[in-house]
């Protein structure tokens, strides 16, 4: 169980950094030029959110330790740098990178899923949803964490499917995405 928990800490404190280095690559972008930015920077942004919610839950199943942590700045100061100047170079090619990245992640939570299913994480399939899980994902009374799970394979899902739609659009077309979707 610690090894799927590690994995999904880990993976959701760099998932996060796409959809903020994009909103915010493309907010100054559209403060230099002073044009519109057609309503990417929201989705994007939300994107963000949503991932950082996905940690948030995560963080409820078990705490890193420093090295841990050590790790994750490591790994974030690394990444960003690297999607920063990639996006820069190319943001089609960042969409459809993370749309790939995003199919990975429902690979993962599916696999979580069948392991619940097949008995392999009891303590997961009687946990409770954390609050937070609850609130955000507005879950019933009493969800439990496979619940919780189904919820965050779903955005992951949403992603992929944003992330390919952006990279298959021009950057000066207007996101088919309106806030919330």
């Amino acid at each position: 169980m610690y090894s799927i928990c590690r994995r999904i800490i880990f993976l959701e404190t760099v998932a996060g950094v796409p959809g903020m280095v994009a909103a915010m690559t493309r907010h100054l972008h559209s403060l230099r030029r002073m044009r519109r930015d057609y309503g990417w920077i929201h989705t994007l942004l939300e994107e963000a959110e949503n991932e950082r919610m996905h940690l948030l839950t995560a963080l409820h199943l078990k705490r890193p330790g420093p090295f841990f942590r050590a790790c994750v700045i490591l790994g974030q100061g690394i990444f960003v740098n690297f999607f920063i100047l990639s996006y820069l170079i190319s943001p089609r090619f960042c969409h459809r990178f993370v749309g790939y990245l995003e199919e990975e992640a429902v690979i993962t939570y599916t696999k979580c899923l069948n392991q619940i299913d097949r008995g392999y994480l009891p303590m997961w399939a009687k946990m409770d949803a954390p609050d937070i899980a609850r609130t955000y994902w507005q879950l019933k009374p009493d969800a439990k964490m496979r619940d919780v799970i189904l919820a965050i394979r779903a955005d992951e899902a949403h992603h992929r499917l944003v992330n390919h739609t952006l990279a298959s659009i021009n950057p000066e077309q207007k996101n088919p995405y309106k806030p919330g979707e």
